[in-house]
């Protein structure tokens, strides 16, 4: 017969061997992180860079890498966004961006048949672009450059070759119309993001977070 001594022994090897697993598969998961998410931001002059940079400084570090697309004749915003990468990398050691530049697929007051072949010119030019990239999310909030860059995405989408979350934010200066832009994305993207409840009642699809820049 075994004594109490062997006995209790044998207990506390058979409770070791079951509590050491359990830690390590403790340890695993509490060390797990985000998976970064590669983001692709369209950005456009004058107020549209502003407002956009305004959201990316709420996002987390798991955004990362984040690729700016930018029009080829967009001389200002290039400087704004290189200012506020070098701020945020101050806070984030591993933030990582890139620039990229495509044709403008409309200028102002340019006549609406030329616009359709510049746009298509753009949409060309992006698909390689977006490929290469392969972004999991599409931020942008209404310059022109959005269009070609949206619609490309969207077509990779429909062959298959890489889905990409598109999120559309309307300017808080559309009160009750939405932009050219926003009227074509509003049927591409996955979620539309309008700043005024007027805006909601008209395109039910939208959704309303109140004033988020």
């Amino acid at each position: 017969m075994e004594s109490p001594l062997a006995a209790t022994f044998l207990l506390l090897v058979l409770l070791s061997l079951l509590l050491i697993p359990l830690a390590v598969l403790a340890r695993r998961r509490h060390s797990r992180r985000t998976p970064p998410l590669r983001l692709l931001v369209v950005v456009g002059s004058g107020g549209h860079t502003t407002e956009i940079l305004r959201l990316l400084s709420c996002l987390s570090e798991s955004y990362c890498p984040r690729h700016y697309v930018l029009a080829d004749s967009d001389k200002m915003s290039e400087a704004k966004i290189r200012s506020f990468e070098q701020k945020r990398a101050e806070t984030f050691s591993s933030s990582q961006f890139t620039l990229d530049r495509i044709p403008r697929s409309r200028e102002v007051r340019q006549s609406w048949t030329t616009s359709v072949v510049t746009t298509l010119y753009s949409i060309l030019y992006s698909l390689p672009l977006i490929y290469k990239l392969k972004p999991d999310l599409i931020l942008c909030n209404g310059p022109g450059t959005c269009v070609p860059v949206c619609i490309s995405a969207f077509l990779l989408g429909l062959l298959s070759m890489k889905r990409a979350t598109i999120v559309y934010v309307e300017s808080i200066c559309r009160v009750e119309t939405l932009s050219l832009s926003g009227k074509i994305l509003y049927y591409f993207s996955d979620y539309f993001i309008v700043q005024w409840p007027a805006l909601k009642e008209k395109y039910p699809k939208s959704v309303y977070l109140g004033r988020i820049v």
